[in-house]
């Protein structure tokens, strides 16, 4: 897995409970860190695909 995805990966869980934290409390910046949680997690999928594309390629210029 690569790095950037894993950092993003825990940047969504540490948001996410970052979240759960601020609506226990009752504040609504908790909204906020849903978004942060939504962004961190695309960004976390955007890496895993760039990866997985990147290795295909790479197989089929080796195989090709």
């Amino acid at each position: 897995m690569p790095r950037l995805a894993l950092y993003a990966l825990a940047v969504c869980a540490l948001a996410i409970v970052a979240a759960v934290v601020s609506f226990v409390q009752g504040l609504w910046i908790g909204v906020v860190w849903v978004l942060l949680a939504g962004l961190a997690s695309n960004m976390a999928w955007y890496y895993l695909r760039r990866a997985k594309a990147e290795r295909a390629a790479a197989e089929h210029a080796t195989t090709g």
